[in-house]
């Protein structure tokens, strides 16, 4: 399976030159943070571009993992909708052609007739991007295409996203919000277990080159699967001393209770599940943790993967309260093949209990044990 991960590798690649096309073409970027006001409240597609920009990203992703792998074709999972109406009330579902002028041609009559934005977002959706990692491309996998799932987040954070604004974060330390939050997350399930088997994380706007003013980007990725372990990143190194203060990343809206439960531990809070989650992986915080039924199998699946084949795991934070897993292992950790009974619409795929995401176990005992009969 090492051919999927280049192709998931270079599709990633194809999703952040386009969210990087979005802002960087005039004709683009003017759509993408113009609001709906007067007269213009009517033309639903200004402000639906914001949701336009993830879906054809999202459906880049279908359309060439489809092509290469037919098998997975109907197991291809995204959180975006693919039906837009136009200024015109006509319903119009995008998908990606076969050809660039197709695609502009359909991406058109959403846009209202603007050929221009349509063509710049065609010409990006059809570029064939290489991206080369050598470690990628000697791994083999005992896994077959009919085995597995995928769940697709085209742009985490897209409120940062849409917002733009430019961080200036010391080496070592975590973004709080901003472009460097938004992420593009690939990540591959076992759909007979649920388990989480590769994750491939892109960050479009990792860094701003003073040459030229242009955003670059930087990729991740993690294989867990049986005894196989690889990672793009090593394993940060272990903090022996059991008297260092674990830092914890939260979301700023997380509940008043759960932040005083954990004030023994330095609290830091940091936009996009997705990018917090990475955080921990990087080792740039040692666990995420988030009560609610927030987020979603599309946003935690791919860096789940990655945590795991660096030795951690995210697991259900309320089924942890319940029951306290022992240390080490991989104990409750969340699944993503099975939609939770009784709810309707993306609900069918929250993360409900809340999660916890950990590199090292003894951190993940530290949380549970600090919020035990807390909340």
């Amino acid at each position: 399976m090492a051919e999927l991960l280049r192709l998931l590798l270079r599709v990633s690649e194809k999703a952040a030159n386009v969210a990087r096309v979005c802002r960087q073409e005039a004709p683009l970027f003017e759509l993408l943070v113009q609001e709906k006001t007067g007269e213009d409240k009517n033309k639903k597609f200004v402000q639906d571009f914001k949701t336009l920009a993830d879906v054809v990203i999202q459906e880049m992703i279908k359309h060439d993992v489809g092509a290469q792998f037919p098998e997975l074709k109907d197991f291809i999972h995204g959180e975006e909708s693919n039906k837009f109406e136009n200024g015109l009330g006509e319903s119009i579902t995008v998908t990606v052609r076969e050809t660039e002028e197709e695609t502009a041609a359909l991406l058109s009559t959403v846009l209202d007739g603007d050929r221009t934005a349509a063509a710049l977002l065609a010409t990006a959706i059809h570029q064939d991007l290489q991206l080369v990692d050598q470690a990628a491309g000697s791994l083999e996998l005992p896994l077959r295409p009919h085995e597995l799932g995928i769940w697709i987040d085209p742009i985490d954070a897209t409120s940062q996203y849409i917002e733009g604004r430019e961080e200036k974060v010391p080496e070592g330390e975590l973004c709080t919000s901003g472009l460097q939050c938004a992420l593009v997350l690939i990540g591959i399930y076992h759909r007979a277990t649920g388990e989480p088997i590769m994750g491939v994380i892109n960050q479009p706007f990792a860094h701003r080159e003073s040459s030229d003013q242009r955003w670059r980007g930087q990729h991740f990725w993690g294989v867990s699967c049986g005894t196989i372990s690889a990672s793009s990143l090593p394993r940060p190194p272990g903090h022996t001393g059991r008297d260092r203060e674990p830092l914890l990343v939260l979301s700023a809206s997380e509940k008043q209770a759960v932040k005083d439960a954990l004030s023994g531990s330095r609290l830091t809070y940091a936009s996009g599940a997705g990018y917090k989650i990475l955080c921990v992986a990087l080792g740039l915080a040692d666990a995420y943790v988030v009560s609610e039924g927030s987020t979603f199998k599309w946003d935690s699946c791919a860096p789940h993967a990655l945590l795991r084949a660096l030795g951690g795991g995210v697991v259900d934070l309320a089924a942890c309260l319940g029951t306290c897993p022992e240390d080490g292992g991989h104990p409750l950790e969340l699944t993503y093949h099975q939609p939770r009974p009784g709810c309707q619409g993306a609900e069918r795929w929250a993360n409900h209990g809340g999660m916890v995401a950990y590199l090292e176990p003894r951190r993940l005992m530290g949380v549970i044990g600090a919020l035990q009969g807390k909340i």
